[in-house]
């Protein structure tokens, strides 16, 4: 049976003499992209392929929104495309702490250069996942989630890429503008002390005019940081540092915040009732306990003091208030033995 090629089709495949099977998979993946896209579909679909040996990519597929927005048809998309690339972003996990986060960038130039180390990983994995910052011919500033699978065809020697493009540039736009105006802290990752007291502004409005019923403030102090410090290292107390905050951050409550106060000294804000915001402080104090924390193949135990105060326990709600009473708490759990929490009636 004849092969019959797509109205529109301006791809190589169906052109040259590559196999029937993989000239029929192309067929039916350019029959259910166009599909998807004739649907609405929401993503920018494609079609890529490379031959295995050779550095060319091209694509069998663009979708009408991709094409408009790149200004250009299908044989142009490469290089449309690889120009409009500003820098790559690729997110993994560190291979010491699954929590970790790790951020890759790469200038278009440096992704030049390093395609062939990128190809040869996605095809281990069989995947490809990256973030792009696009600058497109109309002179605008997008970014692009870039989510592929990818298909062998090892008898034509050819790799397909079966994927799409998301446009994230709201959550990539305030994530950049909160790194640059200081609300992440380097080290941890976490929200900085300066935006805790715009946190709890926020919650108190909430609470005065009754859209939630309370909340409460954690102060959390790391038990003998110092001492960890002297007999590892800074480097040693700062890998600490990293992993508690993730620690924190996995086991808290969507609606929660955790942020780092200062020092070894973090916050949380945690929405409900002083017994919820105890709770949590109580589950977050033996979490830390049974931690098995290392840097470098040494093991390193480690506990942490909390204090923990309810706006609903003050006679006035200011937010100043609410944190000295957690602070005494803290200094009271500490002075108390350590490794506790104090709070109010428990």
């Amino acid at each position: 049976m004849k092969i019959t090629i797509p109205n529109n089709y301006s791809g190589r495949i169906l052109s040259v003499p590559y196999s029937r099977a993989l000239k029929q998979r192309i067929v039916d993946l350019w029959a259910m992209m166009q599909e998807l896209d004739d649907n609405n579909f929401p993503a920018l679909l494609y079609i890529s392929a490379w031959k295995k040996d050779e550095k060319i990519i091209w694509y069998e597929y663009i979708g009408a929104e991709l094409s408009l927005l790149f200004n250009c048809n299908c044989r142009d998309m490469p290089e449309c495309f690889r120009n409009a690339i500003v820098e790559r972003r690729v997110y993994s996990y560190g291979e010491r702490d699954s929590a970790r986060i790790r951020e890759k960038i790469l200038t278009r130039e440096e992704l030049r250069t390093d395609l062939g180390r990128l190809r040869r990983e996605a095809q281990k994995s069989g995947a490809m996942e990256a973030i792009y910052k696009m600058a497109l011919p109309n002179g605008e500033i997008r970014w692009f989630k870039d989510l592929a699978r990818l298909e062998p065809h090892d008898q034509d020697g050819i790799f397909l890429s079966l994927g799409c493009l998301t446009d994230v540039s709201k959550e990539m736009e305030q994530k950049d503008l909160l790194q640059k105006i200081g609300y992440f802290d380097e080290l941890t990752k976490l929200p900085k002390r300066k935006i805790m007291r715009r946190i709890m502004e926020i919650c108190l409005g909430q609470f005065e005019r009754k859209h939630i019923l309370d909340f409460s403030f954690l102060m959390i102090d790391i038990d003998h940081f110092k001492k960890i410090n002297d007999t590892w290292g800074h480097q040693a107390g700062d890998h600490i540092l990293f992993e508690l905050a993730q620690l924190m951050k996995a086991n808290k409550r969507k609606e929660d915040e955790v942020g780092r106060y200062g020092g070894e000294e973090f916050y949380a804000v945690c929405i409900g009732s002083l017994k919820s915001g105890i709770d949590f402080a109580r589950r977050l104090r033996r979490i830390i306990e049974n931690h098995d924390f290392s840097y470098e193949g040494q093991q390193i135990s480690l506990t942490i003091s909390l204090g923990i105060a309810a706006v609903s326990e003050l006679a006035e709600q200011r937010i100043k208030s609410l944190i000295n009473l957690a602070d005494q708490r803290l200094y009271q759990a500490k002075k108390q033995g350590r490794n506790q929490v104090v709070g109010g009636k428990q």
